[in-house]
């Protein structure tokens, strides 16, 4: 892949750059050293998404960076496009960003004061929100709908979570039957909800701190979707912290620079998050350590599901 990321370089005039291997998740990343900068290289997962998806998710990107939210940059290629094929591969190149990693989801490595973190959080995420807000999408422009079908409907943007092939037959029953009440309720709550775009995977893999601001980066599961579904992805995560009660107030006061959260729809939110893992590892069984995030998402979802029927019926 390193030779298709040099040949794609060049496509951006960074002919002759140092590149390294910077990460390899969903997508493979390469930094990128030139005497003008350093950059992210991105080679997208084939099939993840559609050509025009890209470039409205990049557009989007561009829109947040200059409204003032600390997101990467994209750059347009010599062509004037934000992204390029290449032996196969959608390409893009993005500014590279400073901060170190949080950890994996649920940690907040180098933070010492969380609920601060997670006040400043909720403050991004209401200005990222705002922002977005404000832009005209210019026309053709397609993303994922993070909306009552793309969450509960027949075919959920991340796969039929209650078919799960590893769920006993109880577990298939208790998942069918939180599906149904957990629609009964969105379909009153959608009516009133905040929507629009979305990052949709707020989780501490995606997010660089360097002590002061916090770098959102990955948006490759934006798309439209319910404000209150942002909160929750970034929560779900913390449930079993001994501070969670403390995150979970922070994250809202920051965000009531935007408005105030109510804790019922938040907490149907935070089910509704954890329902979409089981459906998304479904799909990469043969994934290394797929087996113990299986488990993981199972369990989460299972939990899930019991809390809230239990606390709202259904």
């Amino acid at each position: 892949m390193l030779e298709i990321a040099r040949e794609a370089a060049r496509h951006w005039g960074l002919d002759g750059a140092d590149i390294a291997l910077a990460a390899r998740r969903e997508n493979v990343v390469f930094r990128v050293s030139a005497p003008s900068g350093d950059y992210a290289l991105r080679l997208h997962r084939p099939g993840y998404r559609s050509d025009a998806e890209l470039e409205a998710e990049l557009e989007w990107m561009a829109v947040l960076e200059a409204g003032g939210l600390s997101v990467p940059a994209p750059l347009a290629a010599g062509d004037g496009h934000f992204m390029v094929s290449v032996a196969g591969y959608q390409v893009d190149v993005l500014g590279w960003v400073p901060g170190d990693a949080l950890g994996k989801a649920g940690e907040l490595l180098g933070v010492a004061d969380r609920p601060a973190f997670c006040h400043a959080l909720g403050a991004a995420m209401a200005r990222m929100h705002d922002v977005s807000d404000a832009w005209e999408r210019p026309d053709g422009f397609t993303r994922p709908f993070w909306d009552r079908p793309g969450l509960l409907g027949e075919a959920p943007l991340w796969g039929r979570f209650w078919e799960h092939p590893h769920l006993e037959p109880g577990e298939k029953a208790l998942l069918e039957q939180v599906r149904k009440a957990a629609d009964n309720v969105l379909a009153r709550v959608e009516r009133e909800a905040d929507y629009g775009l979305i990052h949709a995977d707020l989780i501490s893999e995606n997010m660089l701190w360097d002590g002061t601001r916090i770098f959102l980066i990955d948006f490759d599961d934006g798309g439209l979707g319910f404000r209150d579904f942002e909160l929750a992805t970034f929560l779900l995560r913390f449930e079993d912290a001994d501070d969670y009660a403390d995150l979970r107030a922070a994250l809202c006061e920051g965000y009531a620079a935007r408005r105030s959260v109510r804790a019922d729809e938040l907490d149907l939110f935070l089910l509704l998050r954890a329902l979409t893992y089981p459906g998304w590892i479904a799909d990469r069984l043969d994934e290394p350590g797929a087996a113990e995030r299986s488990q993981r998402a199972i369990a989460t979802a299972m939990r899930s599901a019991w809390k809230w029927l239990d606390t709202y019926g259904g």
